[in-house]
């Protein structure tokens, strides 16, 4: 039996993750988590809001999975690295932020780091066993969001209702607003950068719009490996949580006889902007992530709050790394610090002058 604590149990993920767990016998929630929302009798434990590092202590779950959303999940992701208790990691905000502070209590713990994303779950399965000098580099694919086709001067005008009608996956208003920014896929670069060790110009980023394909790894002898499947994120979930038994789910498998087409796009970059300012932070490295990920956060909050325009999000990123930045923080205190700095930056941003 494999004891498992779900943090942001009443999240998109979290509600999939719970379907995940009652469907397999061998997989126990011991604790849960949420934001806000009641969890009455979810599981033993339970916590509405604050840190979930005391309940994590007390559940001693044996896998966390984390699927809080943003910065607000770090502390967690970095209590269970330090300890070596697998993580499955839906947050990649934390892994992001946290950066050479995550990596190195992953080296010190010892444990395994199971991604979520449906990309990095696919490249983590591509690239199982594979020894690092074959691999050339790896491709996300990202599914273009509503807006995909789009020019920059299409999105002058675009609705949070609009922002928020993804054409393949169903998810958070948060992530959801990522995607169509591609924000999220910068982040993705980021975290793929730490998961898997590699420079970010080994990390490629294309568009497919059905999001069958993953994930691909590119290899040194000129082939390629693709992950492939429908949409549905139970299955990367269920990968993590049961790992590496890889057991039966009841997802449908892809019908390859049905005149499946499989494209791919390149990236409009003058459209998407976040994608170029995410990737610039991860290469500038230090706290610029974690500065990117701020930003971020606080322009798709006002843009869901109806204070920002959708072609501003990319604006106050660029604007709050252009006034911030340097070396990585020493711990995770003031790594806390160096966010809360530039959320305020962004925040001032956002005020006309």
């Amino acid at each position: 039996m494999k004891r498992v604590a779900l943090l942001g149990a009443t999240g998109s993920i979290g509600r999939q993750a719970r379907e995940v767990i009652a469907g397999h016998s061998e997989l126990e929630l011991v604790a849960a988590t949420s934001g806000s929302q009641p969890l009455d009798g979810l599981a033993p434990l339970t916590q509405v809001g604050g840190d979930p590092v005391e309940l994590l202590d007390r559940a001693e779950p044996d896998v966390v999975l984390n699927a809080v959303v943003g910065f607000a999940g770090v502390r967690a992701t970095l209590w269970a690295l330090e300890r070596g208790i697998d993580l499955a990691l839906a947050n990649k905000e934390s892994l992001v932020a946290a950066g050479d502070l995550a990596l190195e209590a992953w080296k010190r713990g010892g444990g395994r780091l199971l991604p979520i994303d449906s990309e990095h779950s696919a490249l983590h399965q591509c690239l199982e066993g594979r020894p690092g000098e074959t691999v050339a580099g790896v491709v996300l694919t990202a599914s273009g969001g509503p807006f995909r086709g789009r020019n920059r001067s299409d999105l002058a005008d675009v609705s949070i209702e609009d922002a928020l009608a993804h054409p393949t996956w169903n998810m958070g208003p948060k992530v959801t607003i990522d995607s169509a920014t591609l924000a999220n896929k910068g982040l993705e670069v980021i975290e793929a950068h730490y998961l898997f060790g590699l420079d970010y110009g080994r990390i490629e980023v294309v568009i497919q719009p059905t999001s069958v394909v993953h994930g691909l790894a590119r290899f040194r002898d000129g082939s390629a490996l693709a992950h492939v499947g429908y949409p549905d994120m139970r299955v990367p979930i269920s990968y993590a949580l049961t790992y590496p038994d890889r057991t039966p789910t009841d997802m449908s498998q892809l019908d390859f006889s049905s005149g499946l087409v499989l494209e791919f796009e390149p990236v409009d970059d003058d459209a998407f902007p976040l994608l170029g300012l995410a990737r610039r932070a991860g290469e500038r490295g230090g706290i610029h992530p974690c500065v990117f990920n701020a930003a971020n956060e606080v322009a798709v909050g006002a843009f869901l709050d109806g204070r920002l325009p959708f072609l501003g999000i990319s604006d106050i990123v660029e604007r709050t790394l252009e006034e911030t930045g340097g070396e990585p923080a020493a711990d995770v205190d003031e790594l806390v610090t160096r966010d809360q700095e530039a959320r305020r930056l962004a925040e001032k941003a956002l005020v006309p002058a």
